[in-house]
C-alpha cells in the first residue's frame, strides 16, 4: 500500500512580517489588507505571556508565544481576523461562488520538495472523504489543562457544524480515528516524527520533514492522504501551534479542518473567505459553508477533473444562492 498526500497550511503574509519587524508589536501597512475593514474593530490588548505554574516551556516556545501574541494584535489592529462571517460589504454572486469553488477545491496550495514546502498552486482533482470522518485530538505534553479544555470544546462544536453543513458523517472520537488534530508546542512538535509515522504508516519522508521543519510564519498545516493514488481521503493530520493565542488557534482549527475535508487551496479573489491569504477573515464564513455544501453534493464525484466539475458546480452554486446556506 502506498499513500499520496497533500499539504496545506495557514501562513502569514509578507506584509505582516515586515510590519512586525519594523515596529515590534503593531503597525500600519496599507498593503496588508486588500479589502475594506469591517465597520467595527475589536479592542487590541497586549496580554503578556504567562508560564503556567505546572509547566516550564522552553525559551524557544515562550518566545514563539510572545511573537504570535504580537502577530494577533497586529492583525486585529488592521481590522483583520474577522469573525462575523461576512456582511453587506462582502456580497458575492453564484458565478463568483462557482469560480471560487473550482479554484479552492480543484487546486493544491503547496507541494512538498526536498527543501520543504513550496507555495505552488497546482491543478488537481476533486478530493474528499467517502468514509465517515473520525476526528481525535492529541495534545502535546506541554499544553496546559485549561487550554485543552477550551480547544476540545471548540473542536467538538466546529465538527458538529461541519457535519451539518456537508451532510457527511463526522464525529470526535478515540475509536479508530482517521483525522488527528495535534495541538503541539514547539517542544512537543520537534520530537513528534516517530509518533507521526505511527499515525500514518507508510508516510513519506518529505511529509515528515514538512511537519517537523515548519517555518515560524507557517501558523498551522494539515496533511491529508489517499490510498494508492485515489482521490478518496483515508487519513489526515492537522498540526496547530499551541503557542498561539486563543483567536489564532481557533482560526487554525477552522481553516485546517475544512482544508482537510477537501478545500485544499487558497485564492486571493475569494471573499468573504478563510481560504484567502490576506487574513481578513479568521473563522469560517457563510461563503465557505456554501463551498463545503458544494464539495459534498452527490452530483459531484470524487476524482472529477476541473473541466468535469466546473459546469456542475455552476448549477449547484446557482441553487444554493437562491436558497442560502443550510
Amino acid at each position: 500500500m502506498t499513500w499520496t498526500g497533500g499539504i496545506w497550511g495557514r501562513g502569514l503574509g509578507l506584509a505582516a512580517l515586515l510590519s512586525l519587524a519594523a515596529c515590534g508589536i503593531t503597525g500600519v501597512d496599507d498593503g496588508m489588507a486588500t479589502s475594506p475593514a469591517p465597520p467595527t474593530r475589536p479592542d487590541v490588548v497586549e496580554v503578556p505571556f504567562q508560564v503556567p505554574v505546572d509547566l516550564v516551556p522552553s525559551d524557544a516556545s515562550r518566545a514563539l508565544a510572545v511573537h504570535y501574541r504580537r502577530v494577533e494584535n497586529d492583525l486585529l489592529a488592521r481590522g483583520l481576523l474577522r469573525t462575523d462571517g461576512g456582511g453587506p460589504d462582502t456580497t458575492f454572486t453564484d458565478t463568483i461562488l462557482a469560480r471560487n469553488f473550482v479554484r479552492i477545491a480543484l487546486f493544491d496550495e503547496f507541494v512538498a520538495t526536498d527543501q520543504g514546502l513550496e507555495a505552488r498552486p497546482t491543478i488537481s482533482r476533486l478530493r474528499r472523504w467517502e468514509q465517515p470522518v473520525r476526528f481525535t485530538i492529541d495534545y502535546g505534553a506541554t499544553i496546559p489543562d485549561a487550554q485543552r479544555t477550551k480547544d476540545s470544546a471548540d473542536i467538538r462544536t466546529y465538527v458538529s457544524r461541519l457535519a451539518r453543513v456537508t451532510g457527511h458523517p463526522m464525529s470526535v472520537t478515540d475509536t479508530n480515528p482517521n483525522f488527528h488534530v495535534l495541538m503541539l508546542n514547539e517542544d512537543d512538535r520537534l520530537g513528534y516524527g516517530d509518533r507521526l509515522r505511527a499515525l500514518v504508516p507508510g508516510i513519506d519522508d518529505r511529509s515528515v520533514r514538512a511537519f517537523l521543519d515548519v517555518p515560524r510564519d507557517t501558523l498551522c498545516l494539515v496533511l491529508a492522504f489517499s490510498r494508492d493514488g485515489s482521490s478518496d481521503y483515508d487519513q489526515a493530520v492537522a498540526v496547530i501551534r499551541g503557542e498561539h493565542p486563543d483567536l489564532m488557534r481557533l482560526a487554525c482549527i477552522h481553516e485546517e479542518l475544512a482544508q482537510g475535508l477537501g478545500l485544499a487551496n487558497d485564492s486571493p479573489r475569494a471573499r468573504p473567505s478563510i481560504f484567502n491569504d490576506d487574513e481578513e477573515f479568521g473563522l469560517l464564513t457563510t461563503h465557505d459553508e456554501l463551498l463545503l455544501q458544494m464539495l459534498y453534493d452527490d452530483r459531484l464525484q470524487t476524482g472529477m477533473s476541473a473541466a468535469e466539475a466546473a459546469p456542475i458546480a455552476r448549477v449547484i452554486a446557482s441553487e444554493l444562492m437562491n436558497s442560502g446556506p443550510s
